[in-house]
């Protein structure tokens, strides 16, 4: 009813005089009452048709408006600003944050978790700052003690100084010297001696083969060849003393007294550590007595008793060293050359019998030749 009502009013022309006056028009009822209902129930625009033109118009000028939406709000005809362009749907993320948009919030401002990332970091920074530390105190230790060498060296600065230990230490540096001289000589003598073991070994081969090719030499050839063989031998076992003879006096320098020096070289560093601290605190007890001072002092006390107490203790090492390396020295020593003067004097005296008496005295094994291969037989 309303829909006709509609369009009965939508195609009525109502005609207007030139100064607007309406009073000629009839009057009806029925149109009054039907333009009233429908200012109450609203116009349905869903099936209306609006006219372009005047009445009486062709169909051209009728635009349906099925496709237009209902007015927001009622009594409004035709929307103000039609949207431009296709309308967007929301998506179903989108709804449902519009739905929930309590839910959406906390969901985005979650508590922030420790990552393993930043665990990592953290590790990191804490190595680079351990050892961004242990290269300060270097530094401030290097500092110290150049200066306190620069002073000793120029007469400035005093210095510490055990004359008993220093006059040991000295010596000991002096008698490795001459060891290492012998050491040097003996060595020497071994090349030399097994030049000359192999020279007569070869001398012998090629008396015995002159003796084969010259029958009226053949008696002479051959106990010259039975000599340098048998000098071959002898040198061969003067040749096993020697060796462990050098042996022995390499390891006594180049180890036991190499270790104690290892241990006099710590001692003289921590000696001028020792020397640097005090130096330092020394300065600084002269000074003024201000609280920043006060704290100054505090920890140059406790950094000099640490590097006294270090200091101490070197001391106390290198003196027992050098003590049992004294002991150990004539032990060895007394050893060593009594082998090697019964190996020299029984070799040179041809004593063969006594030359090998005297390697098992000092339990001296000779290696032969081809001994540490098995044959093919044994395997």
């Amino acid at each position: 009813m309303s829909d006709g009502m509609m369009s009965k009013a939508a195609t009525m022309e109502i005609p207007i005089s030139s100064n607007g006056d309406t009073g000629s028009l009839p009057e009806d009822d029925s149109l009054e009452q039907d333009l009233q209902q429908v200012m109450v129930s609203g116009p349905n625009l869903n099936e209306t048709s609006i006219v372009s033109g005047g009445y009486g118009g062709t169909a051209e000028g009728i635009i349906p408006t099925g496709a237009i939406k209902a007015p927001p709000f009622p009594g409004c005809l035709v929307q103000p600003h039609p949207p431009r362009g296709a309308p967007v749907s929301p998506s179903a993320a989108a709804a449902s944050r519009m739905a929930d948009p309590a839910g959406a919030s906390g969901s985005a401002l979650h508590q922030p978790h420790a990552s393993p990332a930043a665990g990592g970091e953290e590790i990191v920074r804490g190595i680079a700052v351990e050892k961004f530390d242990i290269v300060k105190k270097w530094g401030i230790n290097t500092y110290k003690c150049t200066k306190q060498l620069i002073s000793e060296r120029f007469g400035r600065g005093s210095r510490t100084v055990d004359l008993e230990l220093e006059t040991q230490i000295e010596l000991l540096r002096e008698t490795k010297r001459k060891y290492e001289c012998v050491l040097q000589l003996a060595r020497a003598l071994t090349n030399h001696f097994y030049s000359l073991v192999q020279t007569q070994h070869a001398l012998g081969d090629a008396f015995a083969d002159l003796s084969q090719k010259s029958p009226e030499l053949q008696e002479e050839f051959g106990y010259n060849a039975e000599t340098q063989k048998l000098l071959c031998k002898n040198g061969e076992t003067l040749l096993g003393a020697v060796n462990f003879f050098v042996s022995s006096i390499n390891t006594l320098v180049n180890k036991t007294m190499e270790d104690t020096l290892m241990t006099v070289k710590q001692y003289e560093t921590a000696r001028l550590e020792y020397d640097a601290y005090r130096t330092d605190l020394e300065e600084l007890s002269m000074g003024p007595r201000d609280a920043g001072t006060l704290c100054r002092l505090d920890a140059a006390q406790s950094q000099f008793q640490s590097h006294k107490d270090k200091y101490e203790k070197l001391r106390a090492d290198v003196a027992i060293k050098l003590k049992f390396l004294e002991e150990n020295k004539i032990k060895v020593m007394h050893k060593q050359l009594l082998l090697f003067h019964n190996a020299i004097s029984a070799y040179f005296a041809g004593n063969q019998q006594q030359l090998e008496q005297t390697l098992k005295q000092f339990n001296i094994k000779l290696k032969t030749p081809g001994a540490e291969k098995p044959s093919w037989l044994e395997e």
